[in-house]
């Protein structure tokens, strides 16, 4: 059965890590549904947060490969039944005039999202949260007008980590 899975990989920060994490899926025929990679609090440490959708076979497969890279330290599947946190940023610019501004502020106070600039036709606002949020938040604004947005994807982070067999390259 095809799943959603986040599958964190940490890796030694170098030139062209992220290219040959995902030269290594898409050559195996994998679809990446969003990468996100950012330094941890070793900047000589980066984390991937890959989310893939795909059957268990398949995704030990990804993990197996993504172990045998050189620069990996360790790869973390967060299967999206387990006890995880998921959030995904957006900023979006949506067209607001005067007479649907206070609606709209209102909206945007229901679901917590953040003001960054307003103009006289415009107002940009940022918003965290699940998929979920961010999908229903969207779908909110869209009669008000939506110029421009764009979408982090998910990132995920396990509430509590219970070790599995080759959960890392050491099998520590």
């Amino acid at each position: 059965m095809i799943e959603k899975h986040t599958i964190i990989v940490t890796v030694i920060n170098s030139a062209g890590v992220l290219a040959r994490v995902s030269g290594l899926l898409s050559q195996r025929g994998y679809n990446i549904e969003s990468a996100i990679g950012a330094p941890t609090e070793d900047p000589n440490i980066y984390k991937l947060s890959l989310v893939v959708e795909e059957t268990g076979e398949h995704i030990e497969q990804i993990i197996k490969q993504l172990n045998k890279l050189v620069d990996t330290v360790r790869v973390t599947d967060i299967s999206h039944k387990d006890n995880y946190i998921v959030r995904e940023y957006i900023i979006l610019k949506i067209e607001v005039n005067e007479k649907k501004r206070s609606d709209f502020f209102e909206l945007a106070r229901v679901f917590k999202a953040n003001l960054i600039d307003v103009a006289t036709d415009h107002v940009i606002l940022e918003l965290a949260g699940t998929p979920r949020k961010v999908d229903r938040f969207i779908e909110m604004v869209k009669p008000y007008g939506i110029k421009e947005y764009i979408r982090s994807g998910e990132f995920a982070m396990a509430e509590y980590q219970t070790p599995k067999k080759g959960d890392n390259k050491n099998g520590d």
